[in-house]
């Protein structure tokens, strides 16, 4: 781990060709060999606990890719009321996510040093968004941090208007890893373990981990839901993980 590294907003091509806000963070390292990583943040938004993950990637030795995924919705606002917006509209659309993901993928590839191989990985709707950019993209690892509605649809009164994509696991193109809580109810564990079978059925690598005592976001260091027992070793599988699939 290196604390030298790069920071900096930049603007991508989107889905549609739209001009997207993402932030980027690269080693310090010049053009040495590197897997890159796509970070899709979770549903209160595009916001500085989410920046600080793009650059922890970094300084593991990854350039690391977030696209705002609100910036359509509200330019300029702040990450609430951008995050407030984008609930108001019942989340992102699916195919423009999927837009979104392959226009930061096909940044990172095109970088200095870039191995070709890139992960992505998402927190919250973010780790549903990873399963489906995973299922409709050539990507190489895929990380699904407590994402629900996979298997099933958002309860009533959820904002997240989205439907169940668990049909798609037959063209999961990469090795899985999930990180779940046993308190979490959205994804509940018996829905997690309903997508294990599926996947196991299918002869789709992966690995899931549910944690004793943490419930839906147990990674945000910011917010009372942080379980740092299971963040911790939550992060060292996905270290672990990823350089299996991601390294030179």
């Amino acid at each position: 781990m290196s604390e030298e590294l790069t920071a900096q907003t930049i603007r991508i091509t989107g889905f549609g060709g739209d001009a997207l806000e993402a932030y980027l963070s690269v080693p310090d390292d010049g053009a040495a060999p590197r897997g890159s990583v796509v970070v899709i943040h979770h549903m209160p938004g595009y916001d500085s606990s989410s920046k600080e993950i793009v650059r922890k990637f970094a300084a593991n030795g990854y350039a690391a890719l977030m696209p705002n995924l609100y910036f359509r919705e509200a330019p300029g606002a702040s990450p609430d009321d951008a995050a407030a917006t984008a609930r108001a509209n019942g989340g992102v659309p699916d195919e423009r996510l999927v837009g979104d993901v392959a226009g930061a993928s096909d940044y990172l590839r095109a970088l200095p040093g870039s191995t070709g191989k890139v992960g992505v990985i998402g927190y919250c709707s973010g780790g549903r968004q990873s399963f489906l950019a995973a299922c409709s993209l050539q990507l190489d690892a895929a990380v699904d941090c407590y994402g629900a509605c996979i298997v099933n649809a958002p309860p009533e009164g959820m904002p997240l208007k989205v439907k169940p994509i668990v049909e798609l696991a037959p063209q999961l193109s990469c090795p899985l890893l999930g990180l779940f809580g046993a308190d979490d109810k959205y994804p509940a564990p018996e829905e997690t373990a309903e997508l294990s079978a599926v996947l196991d059925g299918l002869g789709k690598p992966h690995e899931f981990h549910t944690y004793e005592g943490a419930g839906h976001a147990f990674f945000s260091v910011d917010r009372p839901a942080y379980r740092p027992e299971a963040a911790t070793d939550g992060w060292r599988r996905i270290f672990d993980f990823y350089a299996r699939y991601l390294a030179s």
